[in-house]
């Protein structure tokens, strides 16, 4: 089991910057890609950004060169750093682990979710 505790939401003005922080407690295997989604209210939770342990990185287009992310492997941690930050950036974030289990289904883990407001 894993457990995502995520930190560093609140209300931001557009143009400002925001880092949000996730620590994972529990069995974090190599192979699992931590990550960020966010969920607008009254729409689908979508992806935003995905990291591995190697360091690679997966960021969705509205967000790329505003949003970086980062991973510590030894620390268990994932931070989504985000700058120029626009209205349509607010929604819940949602701190995610996904890995793949030995049958090759899917596993996801997720934490509470973290409120991002962007406004003036």
């Amino acid at each position: 089991q894993v457990q995502l505790v995520e930190s560093g939401g609140g209300l931001v003005q557009p143009g400002g910057s925001l880092r949000l922080s996730c620590a994972a407690s529990g069995n974090i295997f190599g192979d699992d890609v931590m990550g960020w989604y966010r969920q607008p209210a009254g729409k689908q939770r979508e992806l935003v950004a995905q990291i591995t342990s190697g360091g690679s990185t997966w960021i969705e287009s509205d967000v790329k060169g505003r949003f970086t992310i980062s991973r510590d492997n030894a620390r268990n941690t994932v931070s989504l750093q985000m700058y120029s930050l626009k209205p349509e950036d607010t929604a819940v974030y949602y701190c995610n682990v996904w890995r793949t289990a030995s049958d090759g289904s899917n596993i996801n883990y997720w934490g509470q979710g973290t409120q991002v407001t962007v406004s003036s």
